[in-house]
């Protein structure tokens, strides 16, 4: 029988394939991971391993609290700092996302952030996706940026950097960096076009509000769901 390490593993493994699929990574670039906050335990993407390499014995379990490996033969993400730091900081947040997608990082590079400017952003996010000023990596400089800089997006863009997106499960942190990579390509489709036009902050409230608590079917059965779906539940 599988152990509660033992779903969380497999759910950080699919996490972390889930993310190339999405093409929101390339190479070994960006990570994910999960919390299971019952045992304060993270288990997080290897360093530099190829995605569909990545198997549920080779992700790394740490120890919250102290950031020592407690499980696995592999280094964890170079990107373990900022998870760290953010579960500690974040109430609620059991999933972590890192991606360098191509066109929310064309904004990152620009130190601009996603502009409300579709009513896709506004049921998703319900403001912009704010862009921090550029940070170096040493230590908790990371995290404590991204708190300082966050709104109300449960995502960040991180300046010359790429891109940051959690939630309270595997399922909601993918979807969100899926969302910021999808609203990104097409509000720099709409630059070409010429300047888009904002939707007034009470409109967004609007969306958001029904998308939030209106629209899908919450309450029906999950068992079509995607395996992603049904794979990470065990971490909220």
């Amino acid at each position: 029988m599988d152990t509660p390490a033992d779903k969380c593993r497999a759910a950080a493994c699919r996490l972390n394939q889930a993310l190339p699929k999405h093409q929101l990574v390339v190479m070994h670039s960006g990570n994910g991971s999960v919390l299971d906050p019952e045992s304060g335990r993270v288990f997080i993407k290897p360093s530099g391993m190829d995605y569909d390499q990545i198997t549920p014995d080779d992700v790394v379990e740490v120890d919250l609290a102290s950031g020592r490996v407690v499980r696995g033969d592999r280094r964890p993400s170079v990107d373990l700092p900022h998870h760290l730091y953010l579960y500690r900081h974040m109430e609620g947040v059991r999933s972590i996302i890192h991606t360098h997608s191509n066109h929310a990082t064309a904004f990152a590079a620009c130190l601009k952030p996603i502009p409300l400017c579709l009513t896709a952003i506004a049921d998703e996010f319900g403001d912009e996706v704010p862009c921090t000023p550029y940070v170096d990596n040493e230590g908790d400089t990371i995290g404590r940026t991204i708190l300082a800089h966050r709104g109300k997006a449960p995502a960040i863009l991180l300046g010359n950097h790429g891109v940051f997106a959690w939630g309270p499960t595997a399922d909601a942190a993918l979807k969100a960096a899926v969302m910021v990579e999808d609203t990104a390509r097409t509000v720099l489709l709409a630059m070409q076009l010429g300047k888009p036009v904002l939707i007034p902050a009470a409109e967004a409230a609007k969306w958001h509000d029904r998308y939030w608590n209106r629209y899908g079917q919450a309450g029906v059965s999950t068992a079509a769901a995607p395996e992603i779906h049904r794979a990470t539940r065990v971490a909220a």
